[in-house]
């Protein structure tokens, strides 16, 4: 280990060590380097040319004052790791289940969210999914707003404490997936263009200014991050934030410079690292491997299944959900993995993706009927919870984990949390808070909102209303409730999935669907079983009377055929 960093725009460079200060010296590329001695625990920082205000590291591990504060050397050997006989997990048939540490627990830190693990064991949890943890500006985040990537955020307990987490799930035969963001970074708080040109302002994406990736400095600051979380802190898989947003013209695209990298790792750990990407593109070319001409990314998130499941269960058709208003669009999606696969998207006003290639396996697509962001961006963040009734949840639930795909629930999703998922910031410049509360309440008036019923993404009851409520799943008295009953649907479904070798079966070739738009009913055959959902409200006759492997509420035998429910849904073995 050593003290070194990128500036090449800098005159001179000083380590502020401890309260010394010791020149710097130049190396090639814009390097700056010392021969002091990293010990674990010292408080550092780097002066440049002239500015007396000592600035954080840009690859800094350890944060305990904030990310305007002194950096502290965090030394990842110093853990005493103890999941030696851990050998990973395959994403292929596994259940992921995404939380943020913030909201996840009363408390919102890693220990806290490592002491409910039981929870996830018993649900049938194979990965847990963490939302960002880097460190960020004021005291709670989404954790999209992160500027210092290397650094694990300490209101959530800091670098120590997120090793204690991975070595706690890796003891409970649990996976750790990291959501890392390289498209963008943090209005507040983001030190790194004084050091050097990270972003490229030429390429303002959603987010703001886009990260500079012709520049190999900067390409090796994500890359080295991303082996960072699977290397040092055992982490199983990485969720690549939008990458869509990422512009690269270079020969070797940086997602394919990633997965690379991932893969060489890989073979060097002798255990499965696995990178899932979120992109809009419907683009195959992203987890099609290198061989095939892809970028050889090994998953990617499917928000063609969530549209067209959501509009099936709510008949919201506005926006994006527009093309999904017909059952055809969930059968499509079912059977051929994007809906949009170069069809027209009337919300982007042009013909959309392409088609994933034959033989492409099910599981490098990860479905869901919530997440993070489809809760959390609408105006109120309601969950389907706030809009469905108990049979439609349970028939949700069906829906995701009986997919072809592989299967993600959001936290409180398994038991219909009554806590909605809100858009929450604490941005410490009051101009910028004020930006973001009147640009959120601005997006959402324009759609028909009234303003004072958008939540106030700066006031701290917003981030406390999101926070789950753990006595709806486990009630005092013990007694049966609505969330206890959809945790166990929930809980007999992932049963169901690592029971039945169809329902984990990856090939898209075996899956077939019929279905009726008057009569509101769809079947997905998947090998020997079919899932049979009722939207209607009349019971749907099966005929003839089949095995019934599972059911969302009891079916009636009506000589000799089958009645499905009134929203309802089942699995049958034929």
């Amino acid at each position: 280990m050593s003290f070194e960093v990128w500036a090449p725009h800098a005159r001179t460079a000083t380590l502020l060590l401890d309260g010394s200060r010791l020149a710097m010296r130049a190396a090639p590329d814009g390097w700056w380097t010392s021969d002091a001695e990293p010990r674990h625990g010292a408080a550092y920082g780097y002066l440049l040319d002239d500015d007396d205000t000592p600035l954080p590291d840009p690859r800094s591990r350890w944060q305990p004052d904030g990310v305007d504060g002194l950096s502290r050397v965090h030394d990842p050997s110093a853990h005493a790791w103890q999941d030696s006989g851990w050998t990973g997990r395959q994403l292929a048939g596994g259940l992921i289940y995404e939380l943020h540490v913030g909201t996840f627990t009363p408390e919102g830190t890693l220990d806290a969210a490592a002491a409910r693990l039981p929870h996830l064991v018993d649900l049938g949890v194979d990965f847990v999914e963490l939302l960002p943890v880097n460190a960020f500006d004021g005291p709670r985040n989404w954790g999209y707003d992160g500027v210092l990537w290397y650094a694990v955020d300490e209101s959530y307990g800091g670098p120590d404490a997120y090793q204690r987490f991975v070595d706690a799930c890796h003891a409970a035969g649990v996976g750790v997936i990291q959501d890392v963001v390289y498209n963008h970074l943090g209005p507040s708080g983001n030190h790194l263009p004084r050091f050097g040109p990270y972003l490229r302002e030429d390429d303002e994406n959603t987010w703001g200014a886009g990260v500079d990736l012709r520049l190999p400095a900067v390409r090796a600051h994500i890359v080295e991050n991303a082996l960072m979380w699977l290397r040092d802190h055992h982490v199983d898989a990485l969720r690549l934030d939008a990458v869509h947003a990422l512009v690269d013209d270079s020969p070797t695209h940086i997602l394919q410079e990633l997965a690379e990298e991932v893969d060489a790792l890989s073979a060097h750990l002798r255990r499965p690292l696995t990178l899932i990407a979120e992109s809009d593109l419907n683009d195959p070319t992203l987890i099609s491997p290198r061989e095939a001409g892809g970028y050889g990314v090994h998953a990617q998130w499917s928000d063609d299944y969530h549209h067209a499941v959501h509009v099936a269960l709510t008949g919201e058709t506005h926006g994006y959900y527009a093309d999904f208003a017909p059952l055809s669009a969930l059968a499509k999606a079912a059977t051929r993995g994007f809906f949009h696969d170069g069809t027209w998207s009337s919300f982007r006003g042009r013909a959309h993706g392409r088609p994933l290639p034959p033989g492409t396996p099910a599981w490098r697509l990860v479905a869901y009927t919530q997440n993070h962001d489809q809760i959390g961006n609408r105006a109120t963040g309601d969950r389907l919870a706030a809009a469905l009734d108990e049979d439609l949840l349970a028939v949700a639930a069906l829906l995701c984990l009986a997919s072809p795909f592989t299967p993600m629930l959001f936290m409180g999703e398994e038991w219909a949390a009554s806590t909605p998922w809100q858009f929450f910031t604490s941005h410490p410049d009051p101009q910028l808070g004020e930006a973001t509360r009147e640009g959120r309440r601005e997006e959402f008036a324009r759609m028909g909102w009234e303003r004072e019923t958008v939540p106030d993404p700066q006031d701290p009851a917003t981030f406390a209303r999101s926070r789950l409520d753990w006595s709806e799943p486990y009630p005092a008295d013990g007694a049966p409730t609505r969330h206890t009953r959809i945790l166990a649907v929930h809980r007999a479904l992932a049963r169901l999935r690592r029971a039945e070798p169809d329902l984990v079966d990856p090939r898209l070739e075996r899956v077939s669907a019929e279905w009726s738009e008057d009569e509101r009913w769809i079947r997905l055959r998947r090998g020997g079983l079919e899932i049979v959902v009722n939207l209607a409200d009349a019971p749907l006759r099966i005929r003839p009377a089949a095995d019934v492997v599972f059911a969302t509420a009891p079916l009636d035998d009506d000589d000799g055929a089958m009645l499905v429910p009134p929203r309802a849904g089942a699995v049958v073995r034929i």
